[in-house]
């Protein structure tokens, strides 16, 4: 039987995490986390992990379940979150998912599409394009032939740029248009999206460098400092490419002032809400609050209410 699970997506800095706590209070439900950076272990600070006392109000699913050294796909996601929903179930409680890694919700409504496989030569040109002309560079190349993936990319995320160019090249296609129709997908359930968007973008600019200047004041820069006293971590990995992480690893090696590094770090948390943005006006099916409205809470739970109830009578 199909069954609605409540979702609770936004950008950085939209108040995700107080909204879904506010709906503990209501109800019995457990949060599985919808992010990409959470999930690793020593990265709490700049990913803005819930605090152990966060953790305390009710059960959190997905985060520390990584090493930095590891990754984590997609597909990984998809598979976890499918066997939590139902032990969440099991536990006669109600799963809500939230977060804002974009694409970890597209791969669970859309289901996960059969792509070719990495092709080593194709790599191999990729990877050299980048060493000579930078992987901005090859951001455009991508750009050119899919400009609607690549506006939801960064031109710094090596790693996706990779993967989907390779797969233009290799299928002759958009890697967008070819994820257009709905995927493979394994489970029953159908996701209801809430999302918090801002009515104002330089409010959320504001909330964005305010929260930077925190996570500096509660110790972000020592944060990297023991990442890379670890001697195993480098800035290529997914996990040292998360934003703010990346700007304060150079910082360390010398290349920027601590000044430098706390403009860029917000330069790149803007252009990260940016296209988490991009992808929610993908979704035309989602329910739109205003993550700047005093009231967000309240709002949240009114839009979760005939779900929840609904779960919680079945």
């Amino acid at each position: 039987m199909t069954q609605a699970v409540f979702c609770l997506a936004g950008p950085t800095a939209s108040g995700k995490s107080a909204s879904v706590l506010a709906l503990a209070q209501r109800w019995p439900i457990e949060i599985i986390n919808v992010d990409s950076a959470t999930i690793y272990t020593g990265m709490d600070i700049g990913t803005a992990k819930p605090t152990p006392a966060e953790q305390a109000q009710t059960p959190q699913h997905l985060l520390d379940i990584r090493d930095p050294t590891e990754s984590y796909s997609a597909a990984q996601f998809v598979q976890d979150t499918q066997q939590l929903i139902e032990q969440i179930r099991a536990r006669g409680r109600i799963p809500v998912l939230a977060g804002g890694t974009m694409m970890y919700f597209n791969a669970l409504r859309q289901g996960l599409h059969a792509l070719p496989q990495a092709d080593p030569q194709i790599r191999a040109k990729i990877d050299t394009m980048a060493q000579q002309q930078g992987w901005p560079f090859v951001h455009d190349t991508l750009k050119r032939l899919d400009p609607v993936t690549a506006a939801r990319l960064s031109p710094n995320d090596r790693q996706r740029i990779q993967r989907m160019l390779e797969v233009c090249l290799i299928t002759g296609q958009p890697y967008s248009s070819l994820i257009e129709q709905p995927g493979e997908r394994t489970a029953t359930d159908t996701f209801h999206i809430v999302s918090l968007e801002p009515s104002e973008r330089t409010q959320l600019h504001e909330r964005i460098a305010q929260r930077f200047d925190q996570m500096l004041e509660k110790g972000f820069v020592q944060e990297v400092q023991q990442l890379r006293a670890r001697g195993d971590l480098n800035e290529d990995l997914p996990s040292i490419r998360c934003v703010g992480y990346r700007q304060l690893w150079r910082h360390l090696a010398g290349h920027d002032t601590l000044g430098q590094a706390r403009e860029k770090g917000i330069a790149a948390t803007r252009q990260l809400a940016k296209r988490q943005l991009t992808w929610l006006r993908s979704m035309p099916d989602r329910h739109v609050i205003d993550c700047l409205a005093p009231d967000v809470a309240t709002r949240v739970i009114e839009a979760a209410a005939p779900l929840m109830e609904q779960r919680e009578h079945s």
